[in-house]
């Protein structure tokens, strides 16, 4: 199971969560949509403790840590990074390693967290250029690619941890139309094989196909939760207005 549960977080004196608790069901898509600034982002990166809660509980099958606000974080940094090995992180700005290749790029995670053997990790990241179109790239630099390129190259990144959970924040806000469509594609790709996956997007028709549950946060809260025609359906002004100036 993957859930939160009635997560805080400010920083300085903007409260940006106030007490979320949401249940991010296996082996599905849930989708995070609202307006900017909402707390989406503050959200997902708390479930990986990129960002550490002031208080609630992040459980990740079966790893669970509460936080207590006003008290010093009780867990140190191997409890931490076990939780983060569960997960797979996209960001909308790629977050790849200039200086090295993308054959490395994706290989560096296996090797220096999982401590994998260099050969089978050249294999699996082989598999996974493979995967996301790119194999004719494993040479090339980050900065010799296109946008589109960089983001599906970082979703095999993410990939090669095997995590249990991905991650994607707003993965095509940094991308043309043109280029969006082929990362649109690969994560169709891992919804059809049935990951398990949390992603924020504004384009609500790919929310509409791909999410098996919809979460819709407004002022670091969340406002309603259901499928997409639910949320359509659910006569709320706030969320009626925004689907309609998206769609």
């Amino acid at each position: 199971m993957y859930s939160l549960d009635n997560i805080y977080k400010s920083f300085d004196n903007n409260q940006v969560l106030k007490g979320v608790s949401l249940e991010i069901p296996k082996n599905k898509t849930t989708v995070l949509i609202g307006p900017s600034g909402s707390g989406k982002t503050t959200l997902l990166r708390c479930i990986n403790l990129l960002e550490i809660p002031d208080s609630g509980t992040v459980n990740v099958n079966g790893s669970s840590m509460t936080f207590h606000e006003g008290q010093k974080v009780k867990y140190n940094s191997n409890e931490i990074r076990n939780i983060r090995m569960k997960t797979g992180m996209v960001f909308q700005n790629f977050q790849l390693f200039p200086h090295k290749t993308v054959l490395e790029n994706i290989m560096e995670g296996p090797i220096t967290v999982l401590k994998k053997d260099r050969s089978e990790c050249e294999k699996e990241a082989l598999s996974l250029l493979e995967k996301v179109g790119l194999s004719d790239k494993r040479d090339a630099y980050p900065g010799q690619l296109s946008g589109g390129q960089q983001q599906r190259i970082a979703i095999a990144r993410a990939l090669a941890m095997k995590p249990e959970l991905l991650l994607f924040d707003e993965p095509t806000s940094a991308l043309d139309p043109e280029l969006e469509v082929e990362v649109l594609n690969i994560i169709r790709r891992l919804v059809d094989e049935k990951q398990t996956i949390v992603i924020i997007t504004h384009k609500m028709s790919f929310a509409r196909e791909v999410a098996d549950k919809v979460v819709f946060f407004d002022e670091g809260k969340i406002l309603k939760e259901g499928t997409y025609t639910e949320l359509e359906q659910s006569n709320i002004p706030r969320i009626t207005q925004f689907l309609n100036m998206l769609n």
